[in-house]
């Protein structure tokens, strides 16, 4: 009975140090582009670990359903992965690296749209995701800077 107990804690130790610190449900607290506070409206992203990638769902409500408008599952090594819109298509491409224990670095790229570098860093008391990106649209000579806070749901 001892060894089983003590072979379920090592398990369950492990699972806990494997998990990703940026897993889970998150709500738009508040978002900045340019530097000029933007109205939000409802947007959650939910983050689930899947075999050896991160799959990243953004979600709007319509009709009082959750629905999933963005979506991409990348190995956070770099490695480019798809992202696809809410019909599935793919709309472009998306590089996940850990750059920390709390940092992820992504850089996202499709065609007719600027490409967008940025990170997201979770909160030293895990209740606060911070993703910051820069892109530069077409005709413009400065990157636009964007600030995106979500606050981690239950």
């Amino acid at each position: 009975m001892k060894i089983r107990t003590a072979l379920a804690i090592t398990v369950l130790a492990a699972s806990l140090q494997a998990a990703e610190p940026i897993e889970g449900r998150w709500l738009l607290q508040s978002q900045e582009l340019g530097g000029q506070k933007m109205e939000i409206e409802e947007l959650t992203l939910r983050v689930i670990p899947k075999d050896k990638t991160l799959e990243f769902a953004y979600s709007v409500p319509v009709n009082d359903i959750q629905f999933v408008s963005l979506r991409f599952a990348a190995p956070p090594n770099g490695t480019p992965a798809d992202v696809t819109d809410a019909n599935g298509k793919k709309v472009g491409t998306v590089k996940v690296t850990r750059a920390s224990a709390t940092q992820y670095k992504i850089v996202l790229e499709g065609p007719n749209r600027p490409t967008a570098t940025g990170s997201m860093t979770i909160s030293a008391d895990g209740k606060t995701l911070t993703s910051q990106s820069d892109s530069k649209p077409p005709g413009q000579t400065n990157p636009t800077h964007m600030v995106q806070i979500f606050a981690r749901q239950q």
